[in-house]
């Protein structure tokens, strides 16, 4: 990432009253991030447009990103997400590769705006609850109405500091393919693949992480408390 283009300072515009600016810098946030390989296939199917092809991580395989975050103090709100993503390139340029979200519920309307108008990101507002008890925290979707995901982590301590990522987000921005730079803090607390519980429910969308062969052990989890975050002006790949 150019860290002059990090110093800059850029106003979008507003979205009810709200002034939407770059660097967009979330102050705190809790966070899963889990990896599973999944079908090549099943996976390019997921990914709307020729503009973006699933990168390739071993033959046949692609690489599904699950994302929970609980945002807890963020200029666009104190909501919850879930990323649904693939690992992803422009097409044609394998040497680029980032998360394409082709999914993404949240549970304010105020942040679907803005990650629809601002970011070009597939947001929509759904029935998304995080439950803490002092070992575990249950996220619980439910996508137009009906059941969908049940995912059931605990919550680790981390043995060291967070690890500060730079990365990109691509997306269809006005139908343009796009690139969104982020700096974000990944949580440092290994979490033993097994202890993760996902359950699916009976919508179109548990159908879609069905074909993916979900649920499943995923490769790689973590978890992390009071991370930090940087979103740059998103810009055409």
């Amino acid at each position: 990432m150019n860290s002059s283009n990090a110093a800059t300072t850029h106003h979008w515009g507003e979205i009810d009253g709200v002034s939407i600016d770059f660097p967009m810098v979330v102050d705190e946030m809790h966070q899963a991030t889990l990896t599973y390989t999944v079908p090549l296939e099943a996976a390019q199917a997921l990914i709307p447009g020729d503009g973006f092809e699933v990168f390739e991580v071993a033959p046949g395989s692609a690489m599904f990103l699950l994302a929970v975050v609980d945002y807890v103090q963020n200029p666009w709100g104190d909501y919850n997400e879930v990323n649904f993503g693939l690992l992803a390139h422009p097409t044609g340029q394998p040497e680029r590769v980032g998360a394409y979200v082709y999914r993404m519920p949240v549970d304010q309307e105020f942040t679907m705006k803005a990650g629809n108008q601002v970011l070009g990101l597939p947001k929509t507002v759904e029935d998304l609850s995080f439950v803490y008890t002092e070992d575990s925290v249950v996220i619980d979707l439910a996508m137009g109405g009906e059941p969908t995901m049940k995912l059931t982590l605990p919550r680790v301590q981390a043995t060291e500091a967070p690890t500060s990522t730079e990365t990109v987000t691509f997306s269809y921005l006005n139908g343009v393919p796009t690139e969104l730079p982020l700096t974000i803090e990944l949580g440092a607390g290994l979490i033993s693949p097994s202890l993760v519980q996902m359950e699916l429910g009976t919508s179109s969308v548990a159908e879609e992480l069905r074909s993916l062969g979900l649920p499943g052990v995923p490769d790689m989890a973590v978890w992390g408390e009071s991370l930090c975050g940087t979103f740059l002006l998103p810009r055409p790949v």
